[in-house]
């Protein structure tokens, strides 16, 4: 977007209008700022001044094609600042960009695809406490022989079932075998068979024993995900006993949580932002809402890391030009904002690492689950051939060369393939 539209809030959506794309921006300016669908005489001079100053304006349209009674295109909408309730925080902007437009009956489908944030915005919004140089310092990454490489990080598998000091049990055996960072998976958070309190002392003590043990810091984020009060009390017990990172499943809390956890002088740990849920709006790419704009949002107010796709090669539907423009999002200067690390997941094993490092970069964390736990030998063995993949990708060797000399990698390949 243009830097001439630096004093407004710029969004950009695709429209499928049974009129036309230019009709559907007019529709969309006067729906989410200060219009509605009839000429107004609330006062006197609601339509010579209120309406001129504050509605919000077109600044591009560009038709893409005329279908079977609707005609679709893009819409660049400016938002004028003075609209919206920096107080309020996310809310307010949220309420306007993504607001009623989504069921308005002439507009048979409309997607927010990107959005631009002036500086008098975004600075009502802390950005990442932490952010990709800061996790790197305090897992040491920064140095060593692949300074600023990539991380490996593991979700316990399976998700449910193991009791607090069986799933401390596994995290220490995949950090032992290589993992950087470890994670509760989206839906694990205070169940009677692995309360969140006896779950981060276990694997803490855990993890006090790798850092004895092989002198590396692997860290753990602890699910605080819930309701408002209930979430605070989780986050304050998880930093009274000790916690190294939070998680928090964003589109379920909401992004202003996000914000206050981020703005929280208390909160002197990274946040690790999941994004469950998110698909529901996303997926459809004719409708709802792009992970763009969300990403962008999380980076404002204060994530650290977000799951942002795997680039081709995992699981779940992905986009992978999509996926790079998030990359770029969350990494390219934004204001005074610090990086937000990407995180790539979903059915990753270490054959994929390769591909996800050519489209990722150096500042990519690679989130396996079953790619390691799975593994014939075990977690340990699992988490060794992940990082046998990164260090050959990294050497520039191919995975099938330095298998011949590293079984655990030789095991995955032989698995799950090559």
């Amino acid at each position: 977007m243009k830097d001439k539209y630096e004093e407004l809030l710029v969004a950009r959506y695709y429209v499928e209008h049974v009129k036309s794309v230019e009709v559907a921006a007019e529709e969309i300016c006067d729906e989410e700022s200060v219009g509605t669908w009839t000429k107004l005489t609330t006062i006197e001079n609601t339509e010579i001044d209120i309406i001129p100053r504050l509605r919000a304006e077109i600044l591009d349209t560009k038709i893409i094609g005329d279908h079977d009674g609707y005609q679709s295109g893009e819409v660049l909408i400016g938002f004028k600042t003075e609209t919206f309730d920096t107080e309020a925080g996310i809310t307010s902007i949220l309420s306007m960009l993504a607001g009623n437009l989504f069921g308005l009956g002439a507009l048979r489908n409309i997607r927010w695809l990107d959005v631009e944030f002036p500086r008098s915005i975004a600075e009502n919004f802390p950005g990442p406490k932490f952010g990709v140089e800061g996790v790197r310092k305090i897992l040491g990454t920064d140095k060593g022989e692949f300074p600023n490489r990539p991380h490996v990080g593991t979700i316990v598998k399976p998700k449910m079932g193991l009791t607090a000091k069986e799933w401390a049990t596994v995290a220490y055996e995949a950090a032992i075998g290589g993992v950087d960072f470890i994670k509760d998976d989206e839906n694990l958070s205070n169940q009677p068979f692995c309360p969140i309190s006896d779950r981060t002392v276990a694997v803490l003590e855990k993890m006090d024993q790798v850092k004895e043990e092989t002198g590396r810091t692997v860290i753990h984020a602890v699910n605080v995900t819930a309701k408002h009060d209930v979430m605070w009390r989780r986050i304050e017990e998880a930093i009274d006993n000790g916690a190294k990172c939070l998680m928090i499943d964003v589109i379920l809390t909401g992004f202003q949580e996000l914000a206050q956890m981020a703005a929280d002088p208390s909160i002197k740990v990274p946040i690790h932002v999941h994004r469950t849920m998110h698909a529901a709006f996303t997926r459809n790419q004719r409708h709802g809402i792009s992970m763009l704009p969300v990403s962008k949002i999380v980076r404002m107010v204060g994530g650290d890391q977000l799951h942002i796709g795997s680039y081709g090669q995992g699981k779940m539907d992905t986009e992978l030009d999509l996926e790079l423009q998030i990359k770029d999002a969350m990494l390219n200067p934004m204001y005074e904002f610090k990086q937000t690390f990407p995180v790539a997941s979903g059915g990753l094993y270490p054959a994929k690492i390769p591909n996800l490092v050519k489209h990722g970069g150096n500042n990519l964390i690679i989130q396996a689950g079953g790619g390691i736990h799975g593994h014939p030998d075990g977690t340990r063995k699992g988490a060794m051939a992940m990082k046998q993949a990164l260090d050959a990708t990294l050497k520039g060797i191919s995975l099938d060369e330095y298998a011949k000399d590293h079984v655990e990698l030789a095991k995955s390949l032989e698995k799950w393939g090559k």
